[in-house]
C-alpha cells in the first residue's frame, strides 16, 4: 500500500535526506587511491551520529556496516573492507539515514582519481538517466513513465538497465510501495499521487544487465564483470511536481564542480 505523507511529514524527510547528503559530501572529499572503504564506513557513521540522527542500513535486514560500498563492478549492496581504492576504479556510495523517525537514502558513483573516458560516460549517462525519471514523477503519471524515460536514455547508449534492482517508496520504513523499476512501458503501473515519496536509482552497466548474486548473501555483480554505475535521489510529489528533497550539491562543492542541474526541482 502506498503511504501518502503530508507537507509536514515531507519536510522532516527532507531532514533526513540532507543527513545522507551532507555525509556524502564529507566523504567526497575522501574517496582517493589508498583509503579504504572500511574508512570512509567508520567516517560516514561518526558523522551521521553527530548529526542527531541514526545510519539507516546498519542492522537493516543484518547488514552490518552504515554505507554499501561497490567498487567497479559490484552494482550494489557491496561490503566495506580493507581493500585500498585505486587510481582509475569508481565506487558506488549508498548511505541511509534516520532523522525523525524517517529515512533519508541516497546514492553518489564517485571516481577515484582520473578514470578512463568510456567510464565517466558510463557515470553521466547514469546521472542523466535519474533526472529524466524525475522529470516523469508527477500526479497523473505512472512508475512504467519514469521506468521507460530511464531505460529509453541508457539503452540508446548500449548499456545494459538491470532488472533485478529496483527504486523504491520511502517513508518510516526504508522500502514502501511502489516499487521504482529502471525499465518500463509508458501509462503502465501505479498512479503517481501528491505527497508520494520515492527513491529513484538507476543501476546501469557499461555491459550486460544480467548480474550475479554472490555467496555472501550480498554483494551483487555484473555477470560479465564490466563496470556498473549508481545515482539515487529521494524525490516528493508537492503541488503535483517532482520536489527533490536529497540533493548532491555538497559533493560538488567538494571536488569543485559547478551544476545547475538540480534547480527545476527545488523548491520555489
Amino acid at each position: 500500500m502506498i503511504k501518502i505523507k503530508t507537507l509536514e511529514e515531507i519536510e522532516l524527510m527532507r531532514e533526513s535526506a540532507l543527513v545522507v547528503s551532507r555525509t556524502l559530501g564529507m566523504l567526497a572529499k575522501e574517496v582517493k587511491p589508498g583509503v579504504t572503504t572500511l574508512q570512509l564506513d567508520k567516517m560516514a557513521e561518526e558523522y551521521i551520529r553527530s548529526q542527531d540522527a541514526i545510519p539507516g542500513f546498519l542492522g537493516l535486514y543484518d547488514f552490518p556496516n552504515t554505507l554499501c560500498m561497490s567498487p567497479n563492478e559490484q552494482v550494489v549492496h557491496g561490503f566495506p573492507n580493507k581493500t585500498p581504492l585505486v587510481e582509475g576504479d569508481i565506487i558506488s556510495i549508498d548511505c541511509g539515514a534516520i532523522k525523525n523517525g524517517f529515512y533519508g537514502d541516497h546514492a553518489y558513483t564517485f571516481a577515484v582519481g582520473e578514470i578512463a573516458p568510456e567510464i565517466q560516460q558510463l557515470l553521466d549517462v547514469t546521472k542523466e538517466s535519474l533526472y529524466k525519471g524525475i522529470r516523469e514523477f508527477k500526479a497523473g503519471n505512472r512508475v512504467g513513465d519514469v521506468g521507460f524515460a530511464i531505460q529509453n536514455y541508457c539503452e540508446s547508449f548500449g548499456y545494459g538497465v538491470v532488472r533485478e534492482l529496483v527504486g523504491h517508496g520511502l517513508g518510516r520504513v526504508m522500502h514502501e510501495d511502489p516499487e521504482m523499476p529502471n525499465y518500463g512501458k509508458r501509462g503502465r503501473g501505479k498512479k503517481f499521487k501528491n505527497g508520494m515519496v520515492v527513491a529513484i536509482e538507476p543501476m546501469i552497466n557499461m555491459g550486460t544487465q544480467k548480474i550475479k548474486h554472490h555467496n555472501d548473501g550480498w554483494t551483487i555483480t555484473t555477470e560479465d564483470n564490466k563496470m556498473s554505475a549508481h545515482f539515487e535521489h529521494d524525490v516528493a510529489i508537492v503541488d503535483g511536481k517532482p520536489q527533490l528533497l536529497s540533493t548532491f550539491d555538497y559533493v560538488y562543492e567538494a571536488l569543485g564542480i559547478k551544476s545547475n542541474e538540480e534547480d527545476e526541482f527545488r523548491v520555489k
